[in-house]
């Protein structure tokens, strides 16, 4: 029986994303989201925080909007 000798893979990790580019993320997820209207919500990031603002139609569209932002690539509970 032979062993294995070695394994060689090739990973490339992603760089951290940005809070920029969070704050992007989270807008275009917003936007996709036919039961939120992104028109009314700002995304403000800030070194590790994001903050949503705005007005929304329910409490259902608030935790819709809540859920688009958590799912956001970058994002951290």
């Amino acid at each position: 029986m032979r062993g294995v000798k070695g394994i060689s893979n090739e990973i490339q990790l992603k760089p951290k994303m940005s809070a920029t580019g969070v704050k992007h993320k989270i807008e275009e997820a917003l936007k996709r989201d036919a039961q939120i209207d992104s028109d009314h919500i700002t995304v403000e990031a800030n070194g590790n925080m994001v903050t949503l603002r705005g007005t929304v139609h329910s409490w259902r569209e608030s935790h819709d909007a809540e859920h688009a932002a958590f799912d956001a690539p970058g994002v951290a509970v």
